[in-house]
């Protein structure tokens, strides 16, 4: 039994607080993305209170047609707790939306560490290395989840690529 080099699952649809950031470096980026969403989850909100953290916290990265330099705009997410998907709390930050996404079907692999614009490259390559050449798969768009604190060292991260078809 070896280490398991990628797995499937399917996320369910729901409201999402979203804000998409476009700096110099994609890492600056997420991080502004963040910020503002830690701020809508610790009372910035129509609802004026904590709304609870879910995990994990996703980045959606659009490719250049070279496939392999991100584009400069990265969107961060995170999924709105079960207490507010009915009724999602607006936000008073303007560059936040709430948005309703349908089901996706990822293909995804776990790695340690930062989540930089080099690493997540790699782990894209690494991944469709494995993977091999598909037509099921998206090129042009990757998504990066986080599950832990950035400080963590060696922090768990996922890459996901997305189904075209659920």
């Amino acid at each position: 039994m070896g280490e398991e080099l990628y797995e499937e699952r399917v996320y369910a649809a729901g409201h999402w607080a979203c804000v998409t950031r476009g700096e110099d470096l994609y890492e600056q980026s997420i991080s502004m993305g963040f910020m503002k969403l830690m701020r809508f989850i610790c009372k910035e909100n129509s609802a004026g209170k904590y709304l609870g953290m879910t995990v994990p916290v996703v980045s959606n990265i659009h490719m250049m047609e070279d496939g392999t330099t991100f584009k400069k705009d990265v969107q961060t997410s995170f999924f709105l707790p079960a207490d507010f998907q009915t009724n999602p709390p607006q936000p008073h930050d303007s560059d936040i939306t709430i948005v309703y996404r349908e089901p996706i079907r990822v293909v995804t692999r776990t790695f340690l560490g930062t989540t930089t614009e080099e690493t997540v490259t790699r782990q894209i390559s690494l991944l469709w290395e494995i993977l091999g050449a598909t037509d099921d798969l998206c090129r042009d768009n990757y998504m990066v989840a986080v599950y832990e604190n950035p400080g963590v060292p060696r922090r768990r991260n996922e890459i996901w690529f997305i189904r075209r078809n659920l």
